[in-house]
């Protein structure tokens, strides 16, 4: 059986030891790993011996692996095992490393999940069908999901989709009422609000417009469109500008109006 010789710390991993067998450098091993098995100069080593000590030793450096991971951020157990995956670490590895985490309560995906939801609601504007997907994606189980999601109020939601809702008017002060609410329902939704809550944000926002404003957002619109078609033979002219402005969800009856206006400057 072969013997170890010689044992020597790394000079960059002071926490890894090179071990020499019969005068010739052998493998590696981590400090945790050489306390375990009590590896001393002298040791017999037998083939059984070896396995394990370098099965014990790639626990650990996947361990490390994972340890480091976790210290940028909390994880879920589907991110870890993924991230070990890619680093093609074996599965029955990761399924210790995975379960050493846990032990340690360096792992824990129900303390993730309300992170992240807390973490999400306070610092972004996403509703909770967003949030939830993006849970899903991260492998968190969806009762565990549901439970974490309590941590969002329907009153706090409701605040953030109607300052969502009130910025977003501000904005499009062009567009005419039933175009602006088109838009705003659709950007709601891509933020992960729900039918309900989009419906409670916009009849908060109060987004009707008045008779003036909403004019003003029609005359506005007349503007662009003739500089487009404004070399159209008149015909044509008037059949383009109709139904430009009347795909901006304005009214024939506004459009008539504001179409004499124009050809009478």
């Amino acid at each position: 059986m072969p013997i170890i010789t010689k044992i020597s710390i790394q000079q960059k991993k002071t926490d890894r030891y090179n071990i020499f067998l019969d005068e010739k450098y052998a493998f590696s091993v981590d400090e945790d790993v050489l306390i375990k098995h009590q590896l001393k100069k002298g040791m017999e080593l037998d083939e059984f011996q070896l396995s394990e000590i370098a099965y014990q030793d790639d626990i650990r450096k996947s361990y490390n692996l994972a340890i480091q991971y976790l210290s940028r951020r909390m994880r879920s157990e589907a991110e870890v095992r993924k991230h070990l995956k890619e680093k093609e670490v074996d599965e029955p590895i990761i399924q210790e490393v995975v379960h050493r985490l846990h032990q340690y309560r360096f792992l824990n995906d129900e303390e993730f999940a309300i992170a992240f939801v807390r973490t999400q609601m306070n610092t972004t504007d996403k509703g909770k069908e967003l949030i939830h997907r993006e849970l899903r994606e991260k492998g968190i189980l969806e009762n565990t999901i549901d439970r974490a999601l309590q941590e969002y109020p329907y009153e706090k939601e409701l605040e953030t989709a109607i300052a969502l809702s009130e910025k977003f008017v501000q904005k499009n002060s062009c567009d005419s009422s039933k175009i602006m609410k088109q838009k705003l329902e659709m950007m709601l939704t891509r933020k992960g609000y729900s039918f309900e809550m989009i419906q409670a944000a916009i009849a908060e926002a109060n987004m009707e417009k008045a008779e003036d404003e909403e004019m003003m957002a029609l005359r506005t619109q007349t503007e662009k469109a003739h500089r487009k078609y404004a070399n159209l033979p008149e015909f044509e002219y008037k059949q383009k500008m109709k139904q430009t402005l009347y795909r901006k969800g304005f009214t024939l009856e506004q459009i008539e109006l504001v179409l004499e206006e124009l050809a009478e400057k």
